[in-house]
């Protein structure tokens, strides 16, 4: 069963000419809760290898890529397209669309390290001890566009993976909200 046969259906008139039909209610909404998005027991980390999509994904760790959308869903994913990371190719036509061929290298902004260290545990791809700054601040080092981009993008690469003996539970409480 595929993601949208999970919605209700209903009739519409898209014309306003009495001519009824069914269709999916594609406006429907689940969120997941924040206490259970939260729950470290329930999720293992994964990072998304370059060219993967959440069907390769969902194929590998639930053994099906029907299930792209628990994934989705669970990382708070709506545009596949711009929330998920973009391959090489992809991403190097999104630099050149958003600054112009010639300066995806310009730079981006200026930063400093604060002297508190990092205020996150998120790896490598950890920036919290940055600061943006103007360019004339002592010690600032200059972000090009590229790399401000490429961590935006590694943030993205980092997902979490629901826990294969809560699905049943997790599409089974999905149906019940769907539904409401």
């Amino acid at each position: 069963m595929s993601y949208f046969d999970k919605f209700p259906l209903l009739v519409y008139d898209a014309k306003g000419q009495g001519n009824y039909k069914l269709v999916t209610d594609i406006l429907r909404r689940v969120k997941i809760r924040s206490a259970i998005q939260d729950g470290a027991v329930l999720f293992d980390k994964y990072d998304v290898k370059n060219g993967e999509n959440p069907e390769d994904v969902a194929f590998k760790w639930f053994g099906s890529a029907d299930l792209h959308w628990v994934i989705l869903l669970t990382n708070d994913i709506t545009d596949r397209y711009y929330d998920w990371p973009l391959n090489q190719v992809q991403f190097a036509e999104f630099l050149k669309d958003k600054y112009g061929a010639g300066n995806e290298d310009a730079v981006h902004h200026y930063e400093i390290t604060k002297s508190s260290g990092k205020t996150s545990s998120s790896g490598p791809s950890d920036y919290s001890h940055k600061v943006e700054v103007n360019s004339d601040e002592d010690n600032a080092s200059s972000v090009s566009n590229r790399e401000y981009e490429e961590r935006l993008q590694d943030k993205k690469r980092q997902i979490k993976l629901l826990n294969k003996s809560f699905l049943p539970e997790f599409i089974e409480e999905f149906d019940i909200l769907i539904r409401q």
